[in-house]
């Protein structure tokens, strides 16, 4: 493989161990113990995913989750402490397309690696159904990750513009939440307090000027789940 892992965490043996589950699986891993010596990398190198810890000395995961977005659109997976919802939602909300909560095994943060690289190879190389996706003023290019609404660029994470590619595909029908889970990481929705799709969703809203109240895109179907009309 050629992809290219950063991952941030000052605790080394944790990087330490994930570096070596990721390179058995033939990734390039480039190991940061500060966050200061991750933003060095950030704005010099090239990756194709970075696993970042929300708790660094120097700069925070989340200051550099939100670097990387400024000019890349590649995954993020953030890892983060056991209760700290508060930064996983702000995580989600600068751009982060998945987070695991430690302890974690490093065989289902490898899957989770797998499954993002997965979905961003797949769009960034145009396998898709049709190239070009649109409604009501929203276009998707599947094949150059492009969105435009109204003419209008938006500049939109893996995750929202996976999310946003699912209901303009299936305009007109209602998707679930878990179905959205399942299909951007293919996996089961194991906990009923997960958020990740919600905290997207109002991402995505506030990116297209939205509204919550009354949203003219992406309407929500209580109980049921979110849907774009065509």
């Amino acid at each position: 493989m050629d992809e290219r892992i950063l991952i941030v965490d000052d605790e080394k043996e944790i990087t330490d161990l994930v570096a070596l589950y990721l390179e058995g699986e033939g990734f390039h891993v480039v190991k940061c113990y500060t966050g200061t010596e991750a933003m060095g990398y950030v704005e010099s190198g090239s990756f194709d995913l970075a696993i970042l810890d929300i708790m660094l000395p120097g700069v925070s995961g989340l200051t550099i989750c939100r670097k990387i977005r400024e000019k890349q659109n590649y995954p993020v997976i953030m890892l983060t402490a056991k209760g700290e919802e508060t930064d996983k939602i702000t995580g989600l909300t600068l751009g982060a397309d998945d987070y695991i909560t430690k302890p974690f095994l490093p065989l289902e943060l490898v899957a989770r690696v797998k499954a993002q690289l997965r979905r961003y190879i797949r769009y960034n190389t145009g396998v898709q159904r049709e190239e070009v996706l649109s409604v009501s003023g929203l276009m998707l290019n599947i094949k150059t990750h492009e969105c435009l609404l109204n003419e209008k660029p938006l500049s939109l994470t893996p995750t929202e513009f996976s999310i946003l590619r699912i209901l303009v595909q299936r305009k007109g029908e209602v998707v679930s939440a878990e179905e959205l889970f399942h299909e951007i990481w293919e996996e089961e929705y194991y906990t009923k307090n997960n958020n990740t799709i919600t905290v997207h969703i109002r991402h995505l809203r506030e990116k297209m000027g939205d509204s919550f109240e009354n949203p003219k895109y992406i309407k929500t179907v209580w109980g049921c789940g979110y849907k774009i009309e065509g």
